[in-house]
This record gives C-alpha cells, structure tokens and sequence, in this order.
C-alpha cells in the first residue's frame, strides 16, 4: 500500500519556522516529482513547491518564493518543506503529493497525502 504522510506542522508566530517531512512507503519514489499544496479554509488547494525526481530542480509559487525551501532524500524516500519568515497567509493544511512527472505533479498528483497543519498566529 502506497502512502505518504505528513509531519512537521504545528502553530508558530509570525517570522517563525517550521519543517514539514513527508515519508514515502509502499514503492520508491525516486523517479517522482514530488511536491507541496496547501488549502486554506474557504478555499482552494493551492501549489506550493515542487522538486523534480532527481532533486536538482524546485519550483515555487510566487507567495513563498524565498522564504520556503523544498528538497528531497532520495535514499530514504522523503522530502522536506523548510518554511521560514511565516505569515498568517500561509496557514493552511498542507499536503505532501507524487506524480510520475512534474506535469502530473501540478495537474493530477498520482498519490496525496493526509495533510498537516500549519497555523501561524499575529
């Protein structure tokens, strides 16, 4: 059974940190592109970052352009989202997901994770 799982978010102050994981099993996903989405509430899912399958290209919305890193552990079949200079804009249930390109990654994840939390207070 594939599955990806979330771990990472929690509440913190605005101009804090946090690193969210995601943890592949089930297959290895070394030939995915693997990436981040979060929705607010009220809203729609939103992309935040991708990372291509050999890790050498990242790819990030506008919004978190230089505050959010992605990068991915190929040998142990997980990917991180350091997010730093939090706002209360980036509050959100974000979620881990895979696809077999970097084009199915934005149009139509092959897997998706549960969703961790991440809210940021003023």
């Amino acid at each position: 059974q594939v599955q990806l799982v979330e771990s990472g978010g929690g509440l913190v102050q605005a101009g804090g940190s946090l690193r969210l994981s995601c943890a592949a099993s089930g297959r290895t996903f070394s030939s995915y592109a693997m990436g981040w989405f979060r929705q607010a509430p009220g809203e729609d899912r939103e992309f935040v970052a991708a990372i291509n399958w050999g890790g050498d290209r990242t790819y990030y919305a506008d919004s978190v352009k230089g505050r959010f890193t992605i990068s991915r552990d190929t040998a142990e079949n997980t990917m991180h989202l350091q997010m730093d200079s939090l706002n209360p804009g980036d509050t959100a249930l974000y979620y881990c997901a895979a696809g077999s390109s970097l084009f199915d990654l934005y149009s139509d994840p092959d897997y998706w994770g549960q969703g961790t939390q991440v809210t940021v207070s003023s």
